[in-house]
């Protein structure tokens, strides 16, 4: 598929541009994600970046505008590794969710789409309780939260900086791949019969050091297509069904 344009995103649009769009399709996506290490091939704000390639490229068929990417997120296992700023606590970005929804509400959207590249289980939690309470509300807008790692069926099974993520952020943006950085995989090949999730990629002195999946080396990128159709027919589908 063609990678997404920047139509709907809201901070390129005056207000009546912003209002045309909202006539045709009144949706509203805010892509969530971190600052997080993902290995010496991937950008630290891989979660948030494809998250909002995502909800962009999905806009383009349904609809609406996507609001800029909160790069704040809960929870994982890379907190102390290099570059990566994940909040303790929850309560913060909750509240900013929360405005956010009632501003939207506030100026008549009728949907909102939560989704975040970042999926540890803190931040699953935490949008899921945010549209969960926000939907107890008596409003016109209804909200649906959803991490990456909650789409049924994905071609390529998620993980943190592997060939899934490797993979989705490929197809949205190649140039923000760089696998000529990782160690060479005939040199320092991955340890035969290992768990690719296991603790031992914690450890500095492996060749996949904080890269939790199957050896993004070893990628096709010819998938790399399917698995973005995948996921952006998946979140389209998010923000028109009704519920």
């Amino acid at each position: 598929m063609n990678a997404p344009t920047s139509d709907a995103a809201i901070e390129s649009l005056n207000p009546n541009e912003i209002a045309e769009r909202l006539t045709h399709a009144s949706i509203a996506y805010l892509p969530l994600g971190s600052l997080e290490f993902h290995g010496p091939h991937l950008p630290i704000g891989l979660d948030a970046l494809t998250a909002r390639g995502v909800c962009l490229a999905a806009s383009n068929r349904t609809g609406g505008i996507v609001l800029p990417a909160v790069y704040f997120a809960v929870g994982g296992e890379h907190t102390y590794y290099p570059w990566t700023l994940i909040s303790r606590e929850p309560g913060q970005i909750e509240t900013l969710l929360s405005e956010t929804l009632a501003r939207l509400n506030d100026l008549g959207v009728r949907r909102a789409v939560l989704l975040s590249g970042h999926f540890a289980p803190a931040q699953q939690e935490l949008i899921t309780r945010v549209a969960d309470t926000w939907n107890t509300r008596e409003t016109r807008l209804r909200a649906v939260a959803r991490t990456l790692a909650q789409a049924a069926n994905a071609p390529v099974a998620p993980d943190h900086a592997g060939q899934f993520e490797t993979l989705l952020l490929y197809a949205l943006n190649p140039n923000l791949v760089k696998l000529h950085r990782l160690p060479d995989q005939r040199v320092f090949p991955a340890p035969e019969a290992e768990d690719p999730f296991g603790p031992a990629r914690h450890n500095e002195s492996h060749p996949l050091h904080g890269i939790f999946g199957p050896d993004p080396r070893t990628i096709d990128f010819h998938e790399a297509g399917p698995l973005l159709e995948h996921f952006v027919g998946w979140v389209a589908d998010l923000a028109t069904r009704n519920e």
